[in-house]
């Protein structure tokens, strides 16, 4: 199956939300390290996985347009696709959560910029940046992956992890698309002899022993409930799985478990607490104690959607250091 068209030469495959630049932004948003599972299909348009489907996205003017592709049939020499078939109004639905469009970003921006005089400044170059709802499950074993790892290298262990793991969806342009491997399809005998076979190292081990520690406690349900639990529970629930310590506990809060105060700091944010914004911190390393207080002062300077603020902040760092042909930084805060 080829990808579609731009929706101005195919409108009756494409359907479009409201959406203006200064409250999305396609190509500071999915290239962020945010997410693992989108490439740039063609200027301007972003092709990938959500929901379990495959997706391309583009913006034009203030609409964001989408199409959905169907699942191919058993046969796949040809990589044959069936048409999708999904209610329109169940699509606009999943890409409004996706996106989290109910919240008001503009209105965010400007709040944060007389709060912040700092953030005022660099944020008028970055409009539109903001936080995904991405599935927990998925969430959770991408950010473990992240760990001492930069943003495309991550990308290429999660689709060796999705091809290995996950359920084939389609094929474009004679590339095959899959879902985000089941919790269930993580917890084999042999899934981290498997994932060591595809380079994930040392970090094989926390996916398949994080994988079984869900599914014999809470289960992926439980893990979804703790959107309703406060941020400390969510955190510390988190933190007690192998290989999660607090910044991607609270990557996982922040991206997916809707805790908007979290803000997942490194040394990298370290740095810029110390000398950007001058916080005296206990200690010359980044501590525990040092860590709290680096997410309680920013949470005090940009309010309850602290790590929202945040998230614009490290895509402008990521931007401005980018060489043209490469995305060799690290993803959000490993």
């Amino acid at each position: 199956m080829k990808l579609r068209d731009a929706p101005s030469a195919c409108p009756s495959l494409w359907r479009c939300l409201p959406c203006p630049p200064a409250e999305l932004r396609l190509d500071l948003v999915l290239s962020s390290g945010q997410s693992f599972r989108w490439w740039e299909s063609s200027p301007g348009a972003w092709t990938g996985v959500l929901g379990g489907r495959v997706w391309t996205l583009r913006q034009d003017g203030d609409r964001l347009w989408y199409t959905v592709y169907g699942e191919e049939e058993e046969e796949r020499d040809g990589c044959p696709a069936k048409a999708a078939k999904l209610d329109a109004a169940e699509t606009d639905r999943i890409l409004r959560d996706y996106f989290q469009l109910d919240v008001g970003l503009s209105a965010l921006y400007r709040a944060w910029g007389a709060a912040d005089p700092l953030f005022h400044k660099v944020a008028k170059d970055f409009p539109g940046v903001r936080v995904l709802r991405q599935d927990p499950v998925e969430c959770l074993f991408s950010f473990i992956c992240t760990s001492n790892n930069h943003i495309s290298r991550i990308t290429a262990m999660i689709e060796r992890l999705c091809q290995a793991f996950g359920r084939r969806l389609c094929c474009l342009d004679s590339r095959p698309f899959h879902a985000f491997p089941s919790l269930s399809a993580l917890t084999g005998a042999d899934a981290e002899a498997r994932l060591r076979a595809l380079g994930f190292g040392y970090r094989a081990k926390f996916v398949s022993g994080s994988a079984r520690a869900i599914a014999d406690g809470l289960g992926p349900e439980g893990l979804c409930q703790l959107r309703t639990a406060p941020y400390a529970e969510a955190r510390k629930v988190l933190c007690a799985l192998p290989g999660v310590g607090a910044k991607v506990a609270d990557c996982v809060c922040l991206l997916s478990l809707d805790k908007a105060e979290a803000v997942p700091v490194d040394t990298h944010v370290w740095h810029i607490a110390r000398q950007r914004y001058g916080v005296a911190l206990s200690g010359k390393s980044l501590t525990p104690r040092a860590y709290q207080e680096i997410g309680d002062f920013f949470r005090g300077l940009w309010g309850a959607h602290a790590g929202w603020a945040q998230a614009v902040l490290f895509c402008a760092d990521l931007r401005k250091g980018q060489k043209p042909a490469s995305s060799q930084h690290q993803a959000w805060e490993t």
